[in-house]
């Protein structure tokens, strides 16, 4: 799916065409493009997504249920509505305590740097 940067867009019905899927973990896209794309997630409990990193910057916002958020080694519980920015390359895993929706975004920050060089 791409989403230009140009152009508004609203998606809805996120949460009835990703429902929670037993023992299982499902995503689904909703933007697209080249400064950044946005996931929504559904997990079952006791999914688990093991330690990786991103080169862009992410937020991650629980949109329901409870997690546990792992970030370089620190455990944090997420209940929904709680919020996480991870920098580019930061190390991170999580496991749903119960079944929940979280939404990520990630930012390609490069974009950045090549905009500020250019004012």
């Amino acid at each position: 799916m791409s989403s230009p940067v140009e152009t508004s867009t609203v998606t809805t019905d996120v949460f009835n065409d990703l429902p929670i899927a037993k023992a299982a973990t499902t995503s689904r896209v909703v933007v697209n493009n080249d400064v950044l794309r946005h996931v929504v997630f559904s997990f079952d409990a006791g999914q688990v997504l093991t330690e990786h990193a991103s080169p862009r910057a992410v937020i991650v916002q629980l949109l329901t249920g409870k997690m546990s958020f792992s970030i370089a080694g620190n455990d944090h519980v997420l209940e929904a509505g709680d919020v996480i920015y991870l920098a580019p390359g930061e190390r991170h895993a999580l496991e749903a305590i119960e079944p929940c929706y979280m939404g990520l975004t990630l930012v390609d920050v490069s974009h950045r740097a090549t905009t500020d060089a250019n004012q």
